[in-house]
């Protein structure tokens, strides 16, 4: 039941001000690499020290991905 006195509103509250929170932002930062296919991540910012590039991060993630190939199958992560 709607509580009577109160008008509803379709208003946002002054605290959820897109301004502000918003503030900073760019429309449509990553609209052309997700185009191309490609998914961008967030990486901590320690591996972001070791890893400058976007080159970089990809030999290293496939570096991870052949010696997993050559250590065997893998485990489930639940054991």
């Amino acid at each position: 039941m709607k509580p009577r006195g109160k008008k509803a509103t379709d208003d946002p509250r002054p605290e959820y001000d897109l301004g502000t929170l918003l503030e900073g932002g760019v429309k449509g930062k990553y609209a052309n690499q997700f185009r191309k296919g490609t998914n961008p991540v967030l990486i901590e910012p320690e591996i972001h020290d070791e890893f400058r590039t976007e080159k970089e991060v990809n030999d290293a993630l496939r570096l991870v991905i052949e010696l997993r190939r050559i250590g065997g199958p893998r485990r489930s992560a639940l054991r």
